[in-house]
């Protein structure tokens, strides 16, 4: 099962990188209507939930986010969210 997870920065933290993609972007002329936020995709593959008949979906889903809270990201500083598909 195809994981992908996207880390951004908090939104009331100042994001340097995003700030300067947004200024390059206007000097380029593409103007955006609020802020640029520059983060990370994470993808990997997982057992299904299906394959391990001790494991529900809803400890699968459990799992997924102790990963990202306790080892993908910095939740002091950055949010998460992840999408799960089938692996395609």
């Amino acid at each position: 099962m195809k994981v992908t997870v996207y880390i951004t920065p908090k939104k009331n933290l100042l994001d340097p990188q995003g700030n300067a993609v947004k200024h390059a972007m206007e000097s380029l002329g593409y103007y955006t209507k609020g802020d640029v936020r520059i983060g990370k995709v994470i993808e990997f593959d997982m057992h299904d939930f299906d394959e391990d008949a001790l494991q529900s979906p809803r400890e699968f889903l459990q799992e997924l986010d102790k990963i990202c809270r306790d080892f993908l990201c910095n939740s002091v500083i950055e949010d998460y969210r992840f999408e799960v598909g089938s692996g395609e």
